[in-house]
């Protein structure tokens, strides 16, 4: 049996959730909230935040607290209200992603461009820009970006917009994973294959049920979440890659 110690490591633990509305960002709110935490969902669309915080009332609690990560003064004030609601975020995830339908170069609007690198990766270069100075004074924290392969090995189906700003985030979360490490901060890329969430429906083609059915699921990735943050803090886990079993990564 495990013991107490371990099975209670996460309660009373803050946690803020950005793209936390849906996807992968819900199943890693309802993970920690069902471990204790104090968890703070983040998203542009409040009413699909208090929906999923409301249907989630049994698991634990979720606050709500709107957001675009493209707006770094809001950011900044998102962690300022994350504080006043719940205390400082000790353990913080960055889910807020997006790709467009049409994403091949040849089709590609610079608008969608400039989109995709505005949330996937300017969007956690405001996410650690906030964070960052509150887990530097208090010696300790876990910040962990949900990115994807297609950050890890260019993909075609992912198109060179989403590839592109995939891989700056990577090498945004590794450079400053190694800076902060003397501070007692913990950094981790996680880099999933392909995830049945609503970011499917971007896809130039439908994706059959069956298809979704054996892809990586959100509580997938909460698993990882969670076990990154029952870890000992002086060890860190700079990258995670996790896919289906059908999906070659080599």
């Amino acid at each position: 049996m495990p013991s107490a110690t371990v099975m209670d490591c996460l309660r009373g633990r803050v946690a803020l959730v950005t793209g936390g509305g849906s996807g992968i960002g819900l199943g890693v709110a309802r993970s920690l909230a069902r471990e204790g935490c104090r968890v703070v969902i983040a998203g542009r669309d409040e009413a699909k935040l208090r929906q999923a915080a409301e249907a989630d009332r049994d698991s634990g609690e979720m606050l709500v607290c709107p957001c675009d990560v493209t707006d770094r003064e809001r950011v900044q004030r998102l962690v300022e209200e994350t504080v006043a609601m719940a205390g400082p975020p000790e353990i913080v995830v960055n889910s807020a992603g997006i790709n467009v339908t049409r994403r091949a170069m040849a089709v590609l609007d610079p608008a969608d461009f400039d989109r995709m690198v505005a949330v996937n990766l300017t969007g956690l270069f405001n996410v650690l820009h906030a964070v960052l100075p509150g887990m530097r004074a208090r010696g300790d924290g876990l910040i962990v970006s949900i990115a994807s392969i297609a950050g890890k090995r260019a993909l075609p189906l992912a198109g060179p917009g989403y590839c592109g700003s995939k891989f700056g985030a990577a090498g945004l979360a590794a450079t400053v994973g190694l800076e902060e490490r003397s501070h007692g901060i913990r950094i981790t890329s996680i880099h999933p294959g392909e995830v049945d969430t609503p970011i499917l429906d971007r896809r130039p083609e439908p994706v059959s049920p069956e298809r979704r059915r054996v892809m990586v699921h959100p509580e997938d990735i909460a698993a990882c979440v969670l076990m990154l943050a029952k870890l000992p803090r002086h060890v860190v886990v700079p990258e995670l890659v996790i896919t289906p079993t059908y999906q070659p990564y080599a």
